[in-house]
């Protein structure tokens, strides 16, 4: 398990959906090296320079965070059950409640939309809340994620951090 990266007062709190073995291995949210988080958030203006998986303790001084839907690592986030996206959800409406971020950014559509039973959810602002924070969801910034460039990435990045202000 990677530890979460939370702190007082969050603008967004972003949300993979488990770690991945390079992940596990390093204990660093988003660590393998084609993984386009860092990158992208920012190139989305969030950080002023590309931090390291290793300075994610940042994060929280840019009013920012990390979780995940799933505790668990696996090579691929298919190898997740429905059920464990399912309760991975309902825990994370517990930590959000309990973080207090104003927003819930779920970096992953289909992860999104099982655990939380939202088949018809799009990329952007969702109409519902968890736990009290309003939920944006974005793409997957994984490298097996072809079907988004890293600066389209960036772009939804910066959606979201355009709605804050």
């Amino acid at each position: 398990m990677i530890d979460d990266v939370l702190g007082p007062s969050l603008d967004v709190l972003f949300c993979g959906i488990n770690p991945g073995l390079v992940s596990e291995a390093t204990g660093h949210h988003f660590a393998r090296p084609g993984n386009r988080f860092w990158p992208a958030l920012h190139l989305s203006g969030f950080t002023p320079r590309r931090l390291a998986p290793a300075e994610q303790h940042l994060l929280p001084s840019y009013g920012l965070g990390i979780t995940n839907i799933v505790p668990r690592a696996s090579a691929k986030a298919s190898e997740l059950t429905r059920q464990e996206l399912a309760e991975g959800a309902a825990a994370l409406t517990t930590k959000v409640a309990a973080a207090g971020p104003a927003v819930l950014a779920v970096l992953g559509i289909s992860a999104y939309r099982t655990a939380f039973g939202r088949p018809r959810s799009r990329i952007g602002a969702q109409a519902e809340t968890v736990g009290g924070a309003r939920v944006w969801v974005l793409p997957n910034p994984s490298g097996l994620n072809a079907h988004w460039t890293l600066a389209a990435i960036a772009d939804e990045l910066r959606r979201l951090r355009a709605s804050l202000s």
